[in-house]
């Protein structure tokens, strides 16, 4: 399950940077990626029975919200990839306040999901939750940043 989350997580990085990615490819891998990932937060989420429907409910709520993310972390990609080889000071302050800005939004996000699921779920569940989004985050924000080119300095 890992190497392939890991696979699907480097597809999307050199997808983005190789060539324009149209929206129904964007949409096939994060659906491929999602389908991965839920049967990851099956292994590890373990809401009781009374609760399953509770908990998967607010969980495809949120993925819905993740994925319209996601893919404006495609189209970041994209512009990076695009802009990498005549990188101005200021197409590079760009990319940064929006880089930062969807950092932040999806922290924000998975914030407020985890809050959810506690009141709904209760707390065990929403640690065992945000314990998982925090991995697969994190091992996307590794593959990814290992994956892009450094942009050369210009003189």
């Amino acid at each position: 399950m890992k190497k392939l989350l890991i696979l699907l997580v480097l597809t999307l990085a050199v997808s983005g940077l190789k060539a324009q990615t149209s929206k129904a490819e964007v949409d096939y891998i994060q659906s491929i990626f999602g389908m991965e990932k839920k049967a990851l937060i099956a292994e590890v989420v373990k809401p009781d029975e009374a609760k399953q429907t509770a908990f998967w409910t607010i969980y495809d709520e949120y993925e819905g919200k993740r994925k319209e993310l996601g893919q404006k972390r495609f189209e970041l990609l994209e512009s990076y990839g695009d802009d990498i080889s005549n990188l101005t000071d200021e197409k590079a302050a760009s990319l940064l306040k929006e880089m930062a800005t969807l950092i932040k939004q999806n922290d924000k996000l998975l914030a407020s999901y985890v809050k959810k699921v506690s009141k709904s779920v209760g707390p065990v569940v929403a640690l065992q939750f945000h314990q998982v989004e925090m991995y697969v985050l994190s091992e996307l924000r590794v593959s990814l940043a290992s994956g892009l080119p450094f942009p050369e300095v210009k003189r």
